[in-house]
């Protein structure tokens, strides 16, 4: 995923590092620096990605109230990454309809971020 990072200029992110892994140039994609809580620490949260595939949609509590979100993962390696946010059932979480969260743990970050 080829998205704005957290710090200042531009970030290149792979889960893996295999060659094949390396994305194709996709549209800037960060929602934001705020930082979210995934299922093993610290998250962000991203308008878009590419090179990842979408698992069927499922009700889940969060930290944030009950959503439909649906698992993310890389379509090189098969690790998942994070979840899509489908649906949010709270009217103060209708903003993260349609974004990802992409756990820190399986970033690798090629350049850009401080």
């Amino acid at each position: 995923e080829r998205a704005r990072g957290p710090g200042s200029g531009r970030a290149v992110l792979r889960c893996c590092a295999s060659p094949r892994s390396r994305p194709r140039r996709g549209p800037d994609g960060a929602a934001g620096c705020r930082s979210f809580q995934g299922s093993q620490g610290r998250a962000y949260l991203f308008n878009s990605v590419v090179n990842v595939g979408c698992g069927p949609a499922e009700e889940r509590v969060l930290l944030t109230g009950l959503h439909a979100v649906a698992d993310i993962y890389c379509e090189n390696c098969k690790t998942t990454l994070g979840w899509k946010y489908e649906h949010a059932f709270e009217s103060s979480q209708k903003y993260k309809e349609g974004k990802y969260i992409i756990e820190l743990a399986h970033m690798i970050k090629d350049n850009g971020w401080d």
